[in-house]
């Protein structure tokens, strides 16, 4: 099942059928609002307003546990997300299309990054973060589409909700980012634990701070901007929702249950069950032979 997670700019999109309001609740809290079945040219997938539907939370209230696992208690196994993003390089210019392949967490988040914790410990490789197959895909696109886009860029994410200074701008640029955004991180990290494939859409709205020449942004370009960027992810979603992509076994398998380095005897009969949902395996969770499972699991 396809997922849809829309950023700033991309809480809705003309021309999508609304089918069915979903429930919001989970054992992390409640998921952000504008969650729901949709259809698009009559192919179904989930949809989940990262900020809310009414576009009412910072980056740093977002619940990304509650999010992502409510995505995957849905039945999600792969996930575009579509976010807004600052460009630190030239050559990415504003209404591009950025597919980043890596990440630097500079965000100050401590709570709620992890599905670990309290008994649960497990540790799942953030070596490769997205889903390469669905970026590939999104590439090939560009000349159909007449969009510029970017592969294999690293996408910096700060906490937000300031923007950087110009001596931080150039910082960042020198770590070798050639993005910048404020909800990338924990959610590609989350997707991974919750067994579930990646595939960022960054459309750029802005030079970050380090471009001299030009006027800090302000809301009068974004705007039009941000009209063109969800017109071209209305497009790239309609591709992929048509295309016959699979997700990738791998990541699916590779979720945090499969990588659990604890007792798992020890852990709640809550905490099982949540993780059974991590792993595609939520129909199982009442089956008495989970008490089977080996009790140690091994990164």
């Amino acid at each position: 099942m396809w997922a849809v997670i829309g950023g700033s700019g991309f809480e809705a999109f003309d021309g999508i059928e609304k089918l069915e309001e979903l429930p919001r609740e989970t054992p992390f809290g409640l998921a952000s609002s504008g969650f729901r079945k949709i259809a698009v040219r009559g192919k179904p997938a989930l949809f989940l307003s990262r900020h809310g539907a009414y576009h009412e939370l910072l980056p740093s209230e977002i619940n990304y546990r509650a999010n992502l696992f409510a995505l995957k208690q849905a039945g999600a196994t792969k996930l575009i997300s579509f976010a807004s993003v600052g460009s630190l390089r030239p050559e990415i210019e504003p209404t591009d299309l950025v597919l980043p392949s890596q990440y630097i967490n500079h965000s100050r988040r401590k709570e709620g990054t992890s599905f670990t914790g309290e008994g649960v410990v497990g540790h799942v490789s953030l070596a490769q973060p997205t889903w390469r197959e669905g970026s590939r895909f999104v590439a090939t696109l560009q000349k159909a589409l007449s969009l510029p886009i970017h592969t294999k860029k690293t996408y910096l994410c700060v906490e937000g909700p300031t923007f950087s200074t110009q001596a931080e701008s150039k910082l960042f640029q020198s770590f070798g980012a050639d993005i910048i955004g404020m909800t990338g991180f924990p959610e590609y990290a989350l997707a991974r634990e919750a067994g579930i494939c990646y595939l960022p859409c960054c459309f750029v709205t802005d030079f970050d701070s380090w471009n001299e020449s030009e006027e800090h942004v302000t809301l009068e370009q974004v705007i039009p901007r941000l009209a063109k960027n969800k017109a071209s992810a209305l497009r790239i979603l309609e591709n992929l929702l048509a295309s016959d992509l699979q997700a990738d076994q791998e990541i699916l398998k590779g979720n945090l249950k499969s990588n659990l380095f604890c007792d798992w005897s020890r852990l709640t009969e809550k905490q099982r069950g949540w993780l059974e949902v991590l792993d595609g395996q939520n129909d199982r969770r009442s089956d008495p032979q989970l008490n089977e499972q080996p009790t140690l699991h091994h990164s």
